[in-house]
């Protein structure tokens, strides 16, 4: 079994870390607009988001280079693919739903990036399992997340 090389968890938490960036920045909820949306009953409080995206942007990071690491020469390329392409599926939900002001887009987005986060788990799973049960907690997090734009998109039909 080989070991989690540190060369690919940097460039990973890196990757990461990039996202995890400009979501925050994008993240406006003091907004007035945010403000006045009708969320409903069971959304979490603001700061939650953040206590909960901490520890799963760092297993996105970890499980994804346990997984690269693992992986061989034939199937690394497409899994540095697969979890680029989720990582700017997961980057760009903030600005469409914060700075776009537009929940709807936000929840087709965020849509496509469900489908990204099955495939990416899966690929991870067949490269290492640990890695894969790793990304469950994310991609549990982002169903979630679904359920609340939908719910938000719902109560705010003229936004």
């Amino acid at each position: 079994m080989r070991r989690t090389s540190k060369k690919t968890l940097l460039g990973t938490a890196l990757a990461v870390t990039a996202a995890a960036t400009v979501g925050g920045l994008s993240t406006d909820a003091r907004s007035g607009w945010y403000a006045r949306l009708r969320k409903p009953s069971w959304q979490p409080p603001p700061q939650a988001f953040g206590l909960v995206w901490t520890p799963l942007y760092a297993s996105i990071a970890y499980a994804s280079a346990r997984a690269l690491s693992r992986a061989d020469d034939g199937s690394r390329p497409a899994l540095r693919r697969a979890l680029a392409a989720n990582l700017m599926l997961n980057t760009a939900w903030t600005p469409l739903f914060f700075r776009a002001r537009n929940p709807r887009l936000a929840l087709a987005e965020i849509l496509v990036l469900n489908v990204s986060n099955a495939l990416l788990t899966r690929r991870l799973l067949r490269e290492d399992r640990t890695a894969g049960l790793l990304l469950l907690p994310y991609a549990g997090w982002t169903v979630f997340a679904t359920a609340l734009n939908a719910a938000i998109a719902r109560r705010n039909p003229n936004n």
